[in-house]
C-alpha cells in the first residue's frame, strides 16, 4: 500500500480522469465510503442523528454524498454548510432534492440550531478541507470545530468521522491547525496521505480507514514509500520446510551486553530465537556469561576478555576474529555501555573490513550506533552491508542535529540518511520507519505507549536479526521485525493495558504473531 503526498494524489487522479475515471465517479465512492464506514459504527443508520460538515471544495462535496447516502439509509441527517457552494453544484442539489435539513452557517444564522445539531448528533462527519498545505483555520471554521471538540470533550459521542484527514492536518508534514479536530475514525481515499503517520497530526487521525475509490492501483507504482501492512508481511516471512535443520534457519551472534545492562543481552537473544532463527549465540564480557546462562539455556556462548569485570575489553577483537566466519549474521550494541576499551573494540570491528567480510549481515543497535556517532565520515569506512536501529536520540548524535529536527522530519532525514550511508535505517517510536539505501522507505502504522519501556528496542533488533538469518534481505527483515515487534505489543496491551508492560512479555507473543500470520 503505497503513501503519498498531496501533489503525487493529484497527479494519480489527473491520470485516472485521463483512462477514463470520472472525478464524478470518484466523489460518489468516496462520499459512500465514508457512508459505510458511518452506518458501520453505528450498525444501522436507521433513526441516527448525523451531522455532516461541508466545506467548500472536493472534500465538502465528498461529505454532500455521504450525507445523501445515509439520508437513503434512514440516518436523520443535518447538513451544516460553512462556505458558499457553486450554484450548480450536482451533489448539494441532490441532498437538497432529498430533503435533507440544511443550515447556513456561513451567513450567520441559524448558528443555535447548529450547536443543538452538534450536541444531538450521533455521529458528525468533517468534510471541511482536505488535502493540501496547513491552512489558518478562522471565522465560521473556527467556531463550528471548537464547538465540535468542546462537545466531544464532556461525552463518549459523537463520533467523529474525517473525510480523507482531519481538517486542519497537513497532508504532507502531520502539522496541525490549532483548531484541528481529533476524529474518532478518518477515512481516506485511495492511499494514505503521510501526514497522516507523523506527529502531531497522527494523534487526530484516530482509527485509519483506507478506502478504495476506483483509482488503478498501477498509477502509484513509481511511489517509493509504503505502508507495511499484514498482507506483505505474511507474504515475505520465510518459509520454514519440513526437512529443515537448524542450519537452514541461519546463525547469529550477538555481542552484547555489560555490567550494567545484563538484560539487554538476553532480551537481543531471544528475540532472534522467537522469530525462528535456527542458532543463537552471545558473545559476552566472561563474568556475565554464568549469569546469562542461567536464564538463556537454549544459547550457546563466547565468552570475551574484560577490561573490568562485566565490561568487554579491546582485545576481544582477537578472541571473536576465529569465530564470526561461522554465522549468517552479527547483531552489535545491545546493552554495550560506553567503556573507553568496549568503544575501542567496537570501532575496530566495524572500521577493519577483513573483520567482518565473512559475516553477510550486519546489524547495529544501541551503544554500536552511539559509537559510530563518534566515527567521522563512519559510512566511508563502514562497507558492509548494515541494518542500524537507533531511536530519535542516537539518530540525533548521528546526524549531528536535535532529536526534535528528527522527529520534525521522520520520513526524509530517514530517507535521505539510508541513501547518504548506503545502509537500511530504522528509525525507531511511534509509526517506525524502515528506509533502504535505493530510497525505497516503508511505514509501520503503530502507536503504542505499551511500548514505551526499557529493553522493548533490544527485542526488535534481535527479532530483525533473526529474520536477517533467515535469508531475508536487510530491508525485508527490518520491515518484518518492525511489524512483528509492533504487533506483539499490540496483544500484550490488549491483555494487560498500556501500563505495566515490558520488553520480556514480547518474547512469547512473536511466534503466537507469526503462527496468526501464517494462518490468515
Amino acid at each position: 500500500m503505497k503513501i503519498v503526498t498531496a501533489d503525487q494524489v493529484r497527479q494519480i487522479e489527473n491520470q485516472a480522469v485521463n483512462l477514463g475515471v470520472s472525478l464524478e465517479t470518484l466523489m460518489e465512492n468516496a462520499g459512500n465510503a465514508v457512508a459505510t464506514q458511518v452506518r458501520q459504527v453505528l450498525h444501522s443508520a436507521v433513526g441516527k442523528r448525523v451531522l455532516v460538515l461541508v466545506g467548500p471544495g472536493n472534500n465538502g462535496g465528498d461529505g454532500l454524498v455521504a450525507a445523501r447516502y445515509l439520508h437513503d439509509w434512514g440516518a436523520k441527517v443535518n447538513i451544516c454548510l460553512c462556505a458558499s457552494r457553486a450554484q450548480n453544484d450536482r451533489n448539494l442539489k441532490l441532498a437538497m432534492q432529498c430533503g435533507i435539513p440544511i443550515i447556513h452557517a456561513y451567513e450567520g444564522r441559524a448558528l443555535a440550531d447548529l450547536r443543538a445539531s452538534i450536541s444531538s448528533a450521533d455521529v458528525i462527519i468533517d468534510a471541511l478541507f482536505g488535502i493540501g498545505k496547513i491552512r489558518s483555520i478562522e471565522g465560521i471554521f473556527k467556531e463550528v470545530l471548537q464547538n465540535v471538540s468542546m462537545v466531544k470533550g464532556t461525552k463518549s459521542k459523537p463520533v467523529l468521522v474525517a473525510v480523507d484527514l482531519p481538517s486542519g492536518l497537513d497532508s504532507d508534514t502531520g502539522e496541525v491547525e490549532p483548531s484541528c479536530p481529533s476524529a474518532d475514525i478518518t477515512v481516506t481515499f485511495g492511499y494514505p496521505k503521510i501526514g497522516l503517520f507523523s506527529f502531531p497530526g497522527a494523534e487526530k487521525v484516530g482509527k485509519l480507514v483506507i478506502a478504495d475509490i476506483g483509482i488503478p492501483q498501477d498509477l502509484a507504482q513509481d511511489i517509493d514509500v509504503e505502508l507495511i501492512t499484514e498482507e506483505w508481511v505474511r507474504e515475505t516471512l520465510p518459509q520454514r520446510p519440513l526437512n529443515a535443520h537448524k542450519g537452514s534457519f541461519g546463525k547469529v551472534l550477538v555481542i552484547a551486553g555489560s555490567i550494567n545492562y545484563i538484560g539487554a543481552a538476553y532480551l537481543a537473544c531471544m528475540g532472534a530465537a522467537r522469530v525462528g532463527a535456527g542458532l543463537v549465540t552471545l558473545a559476552t564480557a566472561t563474568s556475565l556469561q554464568p549469569i546469562l546462562a542461567s536464564k538463556l539455556t537454549e544459547i550457546t556462548y563466547i565468552p570475551l576478555p574484560e577490561a573490568e569485570t562485566g565490561v568487554i575489553g579491546s582485545q576481544a577483537i582477537s578472541t571473536l576474529q576465529l569465530e564470526l566466519s561461522n554465522y549468517d549474521v552479527l547483531l552489535l550494541g545491545c546493552g554495550l555501555g560506553q567503556h573507553p576499551e568496549t568503544v575501542e573494540f567496537v570501532k575496530s570491528l566495524l572500521t577493519d573490513s577483513s573483520q567482518l567480510s565473512a559475516v553477510s549481515c550486519l546489524i547495529l543497535d544501541a551503544d554500536a550506533v552511539n559509537t559510530l556517532a563518534q566515527i567521522p565520515q563512519w559510512w566511508r569506512k563502514l562497507r558492509q552491508d548494515a541494518i542500524l536501529t537507533p531511536h530519535p536520540g542516537e539518530m540525533a548524535r548521528l546526524l549531528g542535529i536535535s532529536a526534535k529536527e528528527v522527529q520534525g522530519s521522520r520520513l526524509s532525514i530517514t530517507q535521505r540518511s539510508a541513501k547518504k550511508w548506503k545502509k537500511t535505517v530504522v528509525l525507531k517510536g511511534a509509526n517506525t520507519i524502515v528506509a533502504a539505501p535505493n530510497g525505497e522507505a516503508k511505514v509501520n502504522n503503530a502507536a503504542n505507549p505499551a511500548l514505551a519501556s526499557a529493553g522493548t528496542g533490544d527485542v526488535l533488533a534481535g527479532a530483525i536479526a533473526g529474520l536477517a538469518a533467515q535469508r531475508l534481505s536487510l530491508f525485508d527483515a527490518a520491515a518484518c521485525g518492525v511489524y512483528l515487534h509492533s504487533r506483539a505489543g499490540d496483544i500484550v496491551a490488549e491483555e494487560l493495558g498500556d501500563a505495566g508492560v515490558i520488553a520480556t512479555d514480547l518474547l512469547p507473543v512473536l511466534p503466537r504473531v507469526i503462527k496468526a500470520l501464517r494462518e490468515g
